[in-house]
C-alpha cells in the first residue's frame, strides 16, 4: 500500500491518509500516542510531526515505530 497524501486534520486531531489502492484512513492522534512512554519534549516532537510532516508520521504508526 502506497500512501499518496496524507494531511493533519485540526477537526479530528487525526492525520487523513489516502492510499493509491483507493484507500482512505484516519489515524486519531489521541489514540495512536496514548500507550506511549513520552516525556514533555518527545511529545511536543510528535505533535510538531503531526503537524509539520503528517505523511512521515503516518509511517512510523503503521509501521509501529511511534515509540521509536
Amino acid at each position: 500500500m502506497n500512501i499518496i497524501y496524507a494531511k493533519y486534520n485540526i477537526n479530528h486531531s487525526s492525520i487523513d491518509i489516502a492510499t493509491s489502492a483507493g484507500y482512505h484512513l484516519r489515524i486519531d492522534c489521541w489514540e495512536a500516542e496514548k500507550g506511549l512512554q513520552t516525556t514533555p519534549c518527545s511529545g511536543c516532537a510528535l505533535n510538531a510531526l503531526a503537524l509539520d510532516k503528517p505523511l512521515e508520521y503516518a509511517r512510523f504508526y503503521l509501521k509501529g515505530n511511534m515509540q521509536m
